[in-house]
């Protein structure tokens, strides 16, 4: 069969420890390529995205070429990964092996250009900011670049166009909390302590969360709380229902606050700006439940306070104006009769009601 002569025709003497070059001036070049299939997860707490991606290479094999009449015009061939030499390219941000189903085969064709697909589940760290939660765009990277290799060995280029890359979402499943916006490439060169050159390819995972869960589930009922709080001070302050339904709406503020902690980002480098909002509003139906109880004790004032005595009145309005020599004591002494005859008329209606 054309395909056993092939594959023991390629792998017979082929040495896969070496980089696979007649010429070992000769620079390989790999082009890689990303899909993004589903964010599976973003651990704000330890920095993490969870991505699931169709990753690609292409790379040129000079040791795996033949003549395709020689083998029944067969053209392409899928060879078995272990057997061939592979580019030890890796992604930067790992920080964790994800649950990645494995591929064991390539794909080979007649003039030695090797293709590598697989899927990979991603782990990957990234500098999350949730200031404008649940609001917030993220942006995290995915660097490839060889482990061992330099620049003027292993190479890297872009297999599409970036335009093709950026707003390729065909593959994306789009009906979890996030949403891909855009994916941006970038091509550098970087050293290491004016060591040698390493190529590296970036690219750039534009998210942005769907905020709507969140808006239903935190911001409505904090405004409608927030609401009834208003409304509150249409009750009349004598009527003794004011303070205990300002007390009721406090304790409903603070068992939503309760449910809602375990929803709330948490990270040791700041706060969330909802979070802010959440602590504004609670103490503003403090400040409310204050300026209540200062209402009700002001309009209960009188009742509160006991009657001032008759020798008070005396003491205050008969001889102290003599004493700080106040010379229209006429006026005082009626002033003085008129609040005795006012508090006798009050002590009587206080009499008559009982």
């Amino acid at each position: 069969p054309a395909l056993r002569r092939l594959s023991h025709h390629l792998l017979a003497h082929y040495e896969k420890g070496t980089r696979p070059v007649r010429d070992w001036r000769t620079t390989t070049n790999v082009a890689i390529d990303l899909m993004v299939y589903a964010i599976l997860g973003v651990d704000e707490k330890n920095q993490v995205l969870t991505t699931y991606i169709w990753y690609r290479q292409h790379w040129t094999d000079e040791f795996l070429r033949w003549d395709p009449s020689r083998f029944d015009n067969l053209t392409q061939i899928s060879l078995p990964m272990e057997n061939i030499w592979v580019p030890d390219i890796l992604i930067n941000e790992f920080v964790d092996v994800g649950k990645s189903p494995h591929v064991p085969y390539v794909y080979v064709d007649h003039h030695g250009e090797v293709q590598n697909l697989k899927p990979i589940q991603v782990m990957t760290a990234c500098s999350l900011d949730i200031y404008n939660f649940p609001f917030d765009v993220q942006n995290c990277s995915l660097t490839f670049t060889s482990w061992l290799h330099h620049i003027r060995d292993l190479n890297l280029s872009l297999w599409r166009q970036p335009e093709l890359v950026k707003f390729d979402r065909s593959i994306f499943m789009n009906q979890g909390e996030w949403e891909l916006l855009y994916i941006l490439s970038h091509f550098q060169e970087f050293s290491v302590k004016s060591s040698d050159s390493y190529a590296e390819m970036k690219f750039y995972l534009v998210i942005r969360r769907r905020p709507l869960f969140y808006t239903v589930s935190l911001l409505l009922p904090s405004i409608f709380l927030m609401v009834m709080d208003i409304v509150g001070f249409y009750l009349p302050p004598n009527s003794g229902e004011r303070v205990s339904f300002k007390i009721t709406l406090l304790l409903g503020y603070s068992v939503f606050l309760i449910i809602v902690s375990d929803t709330l980002p948490a990270t040791a480098v700041g706060t969330p700006l909802i979070g802010t909002y959440f602590v504004v509003c609670m103490a503003l139906l403090v400040v409310s439940l204050t300026e209540t109880i200062l209402i009700v004790r002001l309009v209960h004032k009188q009742d509160l306070q006991p009657h001032v005595p008759d020798w008070v009145k005396r003491l205050l309005l008969e001889r102290a104006p003599v004493l700080l020599c106040i010379r229209d004591r006429k006026k005082f002494s009626q002033s003085s009769t008129q609040s005795s005859d006012i508090s006798r008329q009050v002590e009587n209606n206080d009499s008559t009601g009982e």
